[in-house]
């Protein structure tokens, strides 16, 4: 896709939603360890979960799942019995779940004070601008590419309504690559030591353990990961 129109698509995507996820809401206990998450980015389900681990500033081990991913669809079945996502499994409290709605509910009961902000409140409303925001990005973040597995999770920092953050998490989802997300919406309280390890609040920002490999720019971390771990054309052409 051309830069500028992936750009542009994404921002409108972002848009749709009234960007929601930008901000940290009213934070309640914090998990002492990472949620799991099973999803792929362009399920807009998938997105309203997204966003309430935004808000609520968790951490989340992502598992993508794209339409025909060989890894993670599997585990899935096998954990909770079904290929249907969002998935999330809370092991801080035992709770394995599907549906959005009931996903989002528990977090902001469970993280936050028992309020669901409106842009996840609306019933129809919220799942139609969620359809809206993948419908602007129709062939991004859905379907599986072929990949090589990384031996250890990538991290990524990144906030759900970044246009930015969005193009790299379609990525890492269609190459199915795992890795640990976490938040920094704005008021995120650890934004500071964010910005004490790189030097500047700028995301998205990916951390692959397997290379030693620290970098910014969402164009730069595209092509790294194609080349990293694809197997596609762009991998090839660069070998």
């Amino acid at each position: 896709m051309n830069r500028v129109l992936d750009i542009a698509t994404s921002i409108s995507a972002t848009l749709s939603r009234f960007a929601s996820g930008s901000s940290v809401g009213n934070l309640g206990k914090r998990p002492d360890k990472p949620l799991e998450l099973y999803e792929f980015e362009s399920c807009p389900y998938c997105r309203k979960a997204r966003e309430a681990l935004s808000i609520l500033d968790l951490e989340a081990m992502i598992y993508p799942c794209p339409k025909r991913g060989p890894r993670f669809r599997a585990e899935a079945v096998r954990s909770g019995g079904k290929a249907q996502f969002p998935y999330l499994v809370d092991p801080n409290t035992g709770k394995q779940m599907y549906e959005s709605d009931d996903i989002v509910r528990y977090l902001f009961e469970s993280y936050g004070d028992g309020e669901i902000p409106l842009a996840l409140s609306a019933g129809l409303l919220t799942d139609l601008t969620a359809g809206l925001a993948s419908a602007f990005r129709p062939t991004r973040g859905i379907f599986y590419e072929p990949s090589r597995p990384p031996e250890k999770p990538l991290e990524l920092y990144s906030f759900e309504p970044s246009p930015f953050c969005r193009i790299v998490r379609e990525v890492l989802c269609t190459l199915e690559v795992p890795y640990l997300l976490h938040n920094l919406a704005k008021g995120s309280p650890r934004r500071d030591a964010f910005v004490a390890r790189t030097g500047r609040m700028r995301v998205p920002y990916l951390v692959d353990p397997n290379t030693e490999t620290e970098m910014f720019e969402s164009a730069d971390i595209e092509t790294y990961l194609r080349q990293t771990y694809g197997r596609g054309p762009e991998a090839s052409s660069t070998a």
